[in-house]
């Protein structure tokens, strides 16, 4: 792993990156991972970063713009019409950002995989660069009836190709419900997969998840965000740390290697019975077919 600061003289911003790269010599496919929002940066995701380095891949995360912008902090008391101003600054700088470290890195075709906020990046980026070859999206922001206070991102699909596409998601998750995971997945109009992790809430694509869902879940919340603790279970409800991160890690590497590398051994297994060889790895999950939906109960 190597840190490195990316320097857009035309933002005028300087992006601290985490750059992970196997060991051996050699040339690789470009990930790409995009944090979620809130108080999460480019480390947030690590157990999947070093995995997908551990599996061929250079993986790169950065600091997204409203973590390194002085103008695009949170500032105490600021008014409603502020706070939306700073808003729409997130959201308005997220492509170009991962835009520019495409061109940072002098990419002609990567992979791009994110959380929440940043699993709506990775849709969005898709759209906006055909460099971008395959994406997994992580219990993505961005359906058309957000919960309040959540990010008010949208999205049109209007990628212009076939980029293969896989959803994971939770089962129980608070903040980007099942509802919308389902209408991302039917709006996508590319080859597509969805697998809901059962048992799991937002955190469960965090590193030490644990510790981050109960943290979450006993902090205080401003008001217009008071809900989510509340509908939070207690871990101690939900599936383990470690199953999800074997859920999450597995999949993920197993659909860029059939997208990347045109692997096939990884195109027999998207295509084979993947509950029944998640469950005799002991997690518990679905793969969504659109007659057979799951009712999340909190």
């Amino acid at each position: 792993m190597q840190t490195i600061e990316a320097r857009d003289a035309n933002r005028n911003r300087s992006f601290p990156c985490e750059v992970w790269h196997p060991a051996q010599p050699g040339t690789y496919p470009l990930i790409v991972f995009s944090h979620g929002s809130g108080s999460l940066n480019r480390r947030m995701a690590t157990y999947l970063c070093t995995h997908l380095c551990s599996h061929g891949y250079v993986v790169v995360a950065m600091d997204h713009s409203e973590v390194v912008a002085p103008e695009l902090a949170r500032r105490a008391g600021e008014t409603p019409d502020q706070r939306a101003a700073r808003i729409a600054g997130w959201i308005a700088n997220r492509v170009p950002d991962i835009r520019f470290l495409l061109d940072h890195f002098e990419c002609s075709e990567a992979g791009i995989v994110g959380h929440s906020f940043g699993g709506w990046t990775a849709l969005a980026a898709t759209a906006a660069d055909r460099r971008i070859c395959a994406v997994v999206a992580l219990a993505p922001a961005g359906c058309s009836q957000p919960r309040p206070g959540i990010l008010p991102v949208t999205l049109d699909f209007n990628w212009g190709r076939d980029v293969p596409a896989l959803y994971l998601v939770a089962e129980n998750d608070t903040m980007t419900a099942l509802a919308g995971m389902y209408e991302l997945f039917e709006r996508t109009l590319a080859r597509k997969q969805m697998v809901i992790l059962r048992r799991a809430d937002h955190c469960h694509f965090m590193d030490d998840v644990e510790q981050q869902h109960e943290t979450v879940r006993t902090m205080q919340w401003p008001d217009e965000l008071a809900w989510i603790p509340r509908e939070m279970r207690p871990i101690a409800d939900l599936c383990s740390g470690e199953q999800a991160h074997l859920f999450t890690r597995g999949l993920t590497v197993c659909h860029m290697d059939a997208a990347l590398k045109h692997d096939e051994d990884a195109r027999r297994f998207l295509a084979g019975d993947i509950e029944a060889e998640l469950a005799a790895r002991g997690v518990d999950a679905m793969v969504h077919r659109p007659q057979n939906r799951v009712t999340s109960v909190k």
